[in-house]
């Protein structure tokens, strides 16, 4: 329900003149005159050092808490002299209030010793020198409280991305002086929803792109990252994994045995053990610190991990639990490292980041390390993008909100209303020779603008159906996760289903004035939510099963919640596709294991989207009345 009748709105009028305000080169500057430097080897209950750079205030007067980030991605630079520009740059608010920063290589990365292992795995009850990342938290915080100066006893955690997954693996068994963990858009689980899959289909290009170098092995601590083995060759993405072919031609023709964790995406096409060992929301129970998950709802790289923990934690701890969510209209990170005035072609109007760091992570970490402030921020702090405004929630997804049926309809219709006809269906055919591209753009990496993208290029196509409501008299919003339910047929034996929620703005926008890249937004499709369904997993994603030719089939998934208000004089439109290339890799529309298929395995299909009484396509959504 809301928490008050009240939009939390964007106090810029206020003038505030602190750190977070002023000019990079002098937030710099008062870091360095302000904290000392000191670089550590920490040694872990196996005998393992793990580098770690402190930085603490240098006025001795008063006690600090410590504030945490653990990284595979590098605590540099290196050397005393040398100072991160991480806090200045990204928590100017947090560098004047006065923390101890702590920086860490996890085990196995840059200058820590070690073994690393990629989202490795929780030992429950562990025993002796049996050691993961949890444990390595728990030693680390244990040396730190016992051995820095002037620390009160008190420790918080942080971290974007896999220093979110970090930051989610402190939470069980947590050392006693842990008090405050905020996993920001945390890798959580990379078969369903993280990074590498979605609901099974493989995203490809990320994945190539990030271990063509991440993966690359390192023998010895070092202070350098290796550079990426695959050469670009070209500007078109689309072009490059398409003359790249099937997926078992990345081993052939770029990492050879060089890359460990590709060659385990490769042996593990779908959800078994190995990857239910990596999934950290099973041990997400007896949580003792306060939990703040921070995410951003059009991150395309982990916008599934803020909900999962969230959740995770919300349902298997007691009421009494510390749980909070905060959800932003962010890209990956933008609320630490963006201005937040706009996601691609849309902007809000304002900078939504300023109020996340000033008023709620700050007051957040200063309640919790150092008592200071009240205990009032929401169980959710959500910004609705459409009305884009700062909302306070007692519960997410809002008690209030009305579970309601979006239906597909004959001639490209949407509506509330069910289906009456009795035979209804879309017809056509898709060709993974031809596969949807994600966006219209040329370009050789992934976008992370494509989240908000125009889809009006893709509805032009003969193998994107379109369904779009008429145009809305009220304002329509839609909180939480929503449900796609397609009834379908294939002439093939397996097939991929993409779904993509779209606002389209009217044809002619009054008192409209152009956006700072005169980006005409007259009729613009705004995707709001699309993902992706491996379909061989409709039933189990332990047991894939081929579709039987020609058989109405039912393909039921939970795309990530949205947060978004359709206004008045707008329209709902839903796609759905069977490819969308080079994002996800091609489905041949076989079924065969796709790791290992080859070229003459990719075959046309003719695909059917039902729409009748009988058998109602149809997105399950929660409406929020106000």
């Amino acid at each position: 329900m809301l928490k008050n009748a009240l939009t939390i709105l964007l106090c810029l009028s206020l003038g505030l003149q602190s750190a977070w305000t002023q000019s990079i080169d002098e937030n710099r500057q008062y870091f360095r005159e302000n904290f000392e430097k000191n670089e550590l080897r920490i040694s872990m209950r196996d005998g393992v050092n793990l580098f770690t750079a402190v930085y603490a205030p240098k006025d001795k007067t008063q006690s600090y808490p410590i504030i945490m980030m653990r990284t595979p991605y590098s605590c540099s630079p290196y050397g005393p002299d040398e100072y991160t520009s991480r806090v200045p740059d990204y928590y100017p608010h947090l560098m004047e209030e006065g923390y101890i920063f702590v920086f860490q290589d996890v085990r196995g990365r840059y200058m820590s010793e070690g073994e690393y292992v990629d989202v490795r795995p929780f030992i429950p009850n562990k025993t002796g020198k049996q050691t993961d990342d949890n444990s390595d938290t728990y030693d680390t915080i244990d040396w730190l409280v016992k051995n820095i100066g002037n620390n009160n006893g008190k420790v918080g955690i942080f971290g974007i991305s896999y220093p979110g997954f970090y930051s989610t693996m402190s939470l069980p068994e947590a050392h006693p002086a842990l008090k405050a963990v905020s996993p920001q858009a945390p890798v959580t689980d990379w078969f369903i929803g993280d990074d590498f899959h979605h609901n099974g289909a493989f995203f490809l290009m990320d994945a190539f792109r990030f271990y063509s170098s991440f993966g690359r092995p390192r023998p010895e601590p070092t202070t350098q990252g290796k550079p990426s083995l695959v050469e670009q060759t070209m500007e078109d993405n689309y072009e490059f994994f398409m003359e790249l072919g099937p997926i078992k031609n990345v081993k052939k023709k770029y990492f050879g045995d060089s890359i460990k964790f590709w060659n385990d995406l490769m042996a593990h096409p779908n959800m078994d053990d190995f990857w239910k060992a990596r999934n950290p929301r099973p041990h997400l129970k007896n949580v003792t610190p306060s939990v703040m998950t921070v995410g951003g709802f059009f991150d395309a790289e982990d916008s599934f991990g803020p909900f999962g923990v969230y959740r995770a934690v919300e349902e298997q701890n007691s009421p009494n639990t510390e749980n909070r969510l905060v959800m932003g209209p962010w890209y990956h990170g933008q609320w630490a490292r963006g201005d937040g005035n706009r996601m691609g072609n849309v902007f809000w109007g304002f900078n939504s980041t300023d109020y996340y760091k000033q008023h709620i992570e700050l007051p957040f970490f200063n309640y919790y390390l150092k008592e200071k402030g009240n205990n009032d921020l929401p169980e959710a702090s959500i910004f609705l993008t459409g009305e884009n405004t700062w909302n306070a929630y007692e519960d997410w997804p809002p008690k209030g909100a009305v579970e309601k049926v979006l239906y597909f309809h004959p001639k490209g219709g949407l509506s509330f209303d069910a289906p009456s006809t009795s035979e209804s269906f879309d017809e056509y055919v898709s060709d993974p020779n031809r596969p949807v591209p994600y966006t219209e753009d040329v370009h050789m990496n992934r976008t992370r603008e494509y989240m908000t993208d125009d889809q009006r290029f893709a509805g032009r196509r003969p193998d994107v159906m379109v369904y779009e409501s008429d145009i809305l008299e009220e304002d329509v919003t839609l909180t939480g996760p929503i449900t796609a339910k397609l009834f379908v047929s294939t002439t093939g034996t397996d097939a991929d289903y993409v779904v993509k929620l779209i606002d389209v703005f009217p044809d002619l926008l009054p008192n409209y004035t152009p956006n700072e890249k005169s980006v005409p937004m007259g009729g613009y499709q705004m995707m709001v939510r699309g993902d992706v369904f491996r379909g061989r997993f409709r039933n189990s994603f332990e047991k894939p099963e081929p579709f039987t030719p020609g058989k109405v089939t039912e393909v039921e998934f939970t795309m990530p919640d949205v947060g978004h208000t359709f206004k008045k004089g707008h329209r709902i439109m839903i796609q759905v596709q069977n490819s969308w290339f080079p994002l996800v890799d091609r489905n041949p529309q076989k079924f065969v294991n796709i790791y290992q298929c080859d070229e003459e395995d990719f075959q046309k299909a003719t695909h059917r989207i039902y729409h009748d009484a009988d058998r109602p396509s149809q997105l399950k959504v929660s409406i929020l009345e106000k």
